[in-house]
């Protein structure tokens, strides 16, 4: 076994404007997943919110660039692989697990009693194995049904495995081949199912590997090729063009503004993001706001089906609905920064420790 200079395993420092925007586009999609339940596609004021998922992947392609390019090759793979479990998979379990107590005691549905001990050990094994298992017919047919965001993060891992094995050596000129075959790929996706909506089920599983595809690739070649445009326009500013993505209103050429926005609005962001900074104020914001975005990614949406089921049974309207909602994602923002401190820290650093000590 080699062994591996821990200086290598640290972290390396991060843009905490590109960590802010991350928060921001976190918040975005657990209020588009509330809006979804009430509002059609086309009447949802964000009903973009879903592309928060694509900035996502397009924040990690850079980000993956920025912390393994210059290291993977004394890390080794290995290592790597080590260093994206420990830092992914925490929350993949703890997520599946909250989608379990929540599909088992949700008090709004009786649809639990409908399945086997069998069926339901294999749902969630198979959620905390991010194996997709679209079985789950009352959940649309969901890759993850105890768990639906994690088909992302089944996305975002063999993105990591595509990195190690291949694109870490790529050469930079064959990555924009690659890139523009994948957007082409993607527009392709997106004139044919109309949107980038696709991708959480059965049906449109494939949908997911086309939208990491470019995006990842996209966020490698603009740290790789250093597109970092400097600018003055500090958290605030890019956070109000991010949400505009997430509020463009609904039209006949979704398949059109969707594609433009991933191949090229979302990239000009995360070039932006990394070339300003965040002032003293809000410093502290953008940490806060980047450490508690996977934690709220992971764990909203056993509260979303809890909610749908009520809002099936009761059919909240006007100001108790805006309060229902309110109330239910200043519970989840409040659920996630416990689950960062009590569990996801805790947990990373214990693993951290024992690989070192190892």
């Amino acid at each position: 076994m080699t062994n591996v200079n821990p200086s290598l395993l640290k972290t390396k420092q991060h843009f905490n404007i590109l960590d802010g925007l991350r928060g921001v586009a976190a918040l975005a999609i657990v209020a588009f997943h509330f809006m979804e339940v009430v509002f059609e596609f086309s009447k949802n004021i964000l009903g973009h919110g879903f592309l928060a998922v694509d900035f996502f992947f397009c924040l990690s392609g850079f980000v993956i660039a920025y912390a393994y390019d210059d290291r993977l090759e004394k890390m080794g793979i290995m290592e790597f692989f080590k260093s994206r479990v420990i830092r992914l998979h925490p929350l993949v379990i703890f997520g599946s697990v909250l989608g379990l107590l929540t599909f088992l005691f949700d008090p709004f549905s009786g649809t639990a009693a409908q399945y086997s001990i069998g069926k339901i050990t294999l749902l969630f094994l198979t959620s905390a194995l991010l194996i997709p298992f679209p079985t789950m017919e009352d959940r649309y047919f969901n890759n993850f049904g105890l768990n639906a965001p994690a088909w992302s993060l089944f996305w975002e891992y063999v993105a990591n495995i595509f990195y190690a094995f291949v694109l870490y050596k790529l050469p930079k000129k064959f990555l924009i081949v690659l890139a523009c075959t994948a957007a082409v790929i993607l527009i392709g996706v997106a004139y044919h199912a109309g949107s980038l909506l696709g991708g959480w089920a059965g049906e449109n599983f494939w949908e997911g590997g086309a939208r990491i595809f470019y995006s990842f690739i996209a966020g490698l070649i603009i740290y790789r090729y250093n597109w970092i445009i400097k600018n003055k326009l500090g958290f605030i500013g890019l956070s109000i063009l991010l949400l505009l993505a997430f509020f463009m209103p609904y039209s006949s050429y979704n398949w059109l503004t969707e594609s433009f926005v991933v191949v090229i609005y979302f990239p000009l962001l995360v070039s932006l993001g990394a070339g300003t900074v965040a002032t003293q104020g809000l410093h502290k914001l953008c940490i806060f706001s980047g450490k508690i975005s996977y934690p709220l990614y992971m764990t909203h949406y056993m509260a979303i089906w809890i909610f749908a089921n009520y809002y099936n049974t009761y059919k909240p309207e006007g100001l108790k609905l805006a309060l229902v909602i309110s109330c239910g994602i200043i519970a989840l923002v409040s659920l996630a920064y416990l689950t960062m401190i009590l569990f996801d820290i805790p947990i990373r650093k214990y693993l951290s420790k024992k690989r070192i000590k190892a």
